[in-house]
């Protein structure tokens, strides 16, 4: 699929996977996983006529650059220098879990850059810490796979579903960066803040977002500036439970954005 370019800026390394050509849209993986996550997603938003951008989150694939003392704000702007320097702006920003953090930061640091913000199986505002747990566990590669299964079904994948697909694929430098970054980073900063039109696509049964927490980002800054999106079945990890949905989704609500 597609091709990797490099973007360099102040020490930092960014590899980023493109594919298809049109309007840009680039997607953001979870916590401490890398942007092959998104291969069929890409594939679609690529046949569909977009031009699909895949920054590799530093400490994952080639991507390096200093990892501690990070915040949202820097995550960010690792997505803004692949804009700029590959002239992709204003895009459409997709963010899954911990990538829509990255996502709505960037566009309330850079609403210039950013059409609109799809927001694929975020958490609600306040989630157990307990949960945050469990996702320890599930990148932990020291566990035995079975413990590591039981958590991976319980936080993010729904009944009928293979949670073996998220077995491998996790970055342990970029978990412990990412975590840090959003500890470092006051979430009331840009969690009130909404530049841009968004796309809210949640999971059925994510344990992350429950039912009575599914209208959050319609509460906070209205019906005219949130679409929601429910797809039926799918827990937390959202996208390989159902990636041609999801890239349908998205597909659509851009064309909205005309």
């Amino acid at each position: 699929m597609g091709d990797n370019h490099v973007v360099r800026f102040g020490g930092v390394r960014i590899e980023v996977l493109v594919d298809g050509a049109g309007p840009t849209v680039v997607l953001l993986p979870s916590l401490g996983r890398d942007s092959r996550d998104f291969d069929p997603v890409a594939q679609d938003l690529a046949a569909a006529g977009f031009r699909v951008l895949r920054p590799q989150p530093r400490g994952s694939g080639t991507s390096r650059g200093p990892l501690a003392g990070l915040d949202l704000h820097d995550l960010a702007r690792d997505v803004a220098e692949v804009l700029e320097h590959l002239d992709a702006a204003p895009a459409v920003v997709a963010g899954h879990a911990f990538g829509h953090y990255v996502a709505r930061v960037l566009a309330a640091d850079r609403p210039d850059l950013v059409r609109g913000v799809a927001v694929l199986a975020a958490g609600a505002r306040h989630f157990p810490a307990s949960l945050t747990a469990r996702v320890a566990r599930c990148s932990d590669p020291t566990l035995p796979d079975e413990e590591r299964l039981e958590d991976l079904a319980a936080v993010f994948f729904a009944d009928g579903h293979d949670p073996s697909e998220w077995l491998g694929g996790w970055w342990p430098d970029a978990i412990v960066a990412q975590r840090a970054a959003m500890a470092a980073t006051d979430k009331e900063s840009w969690w009130t803040v909404a530049p841009s039109p968004l796309l809210d696509v949640q999971g059925g049964e994510d344990v992350f977002r429950p039912a009575d927490t599914r209208s959050e980002l319609v509460d906070e800054f209205g019906a005219d500036k949130v679409t929601t999106a429910l797809i039926p079945g799918c827990g937390h990890a959202l996208i390989p439970e159902a990636p041609h949905e999801v890239a349908r989704v998205v597909a659509d609500w851009i064309h909205t954005l005309d």
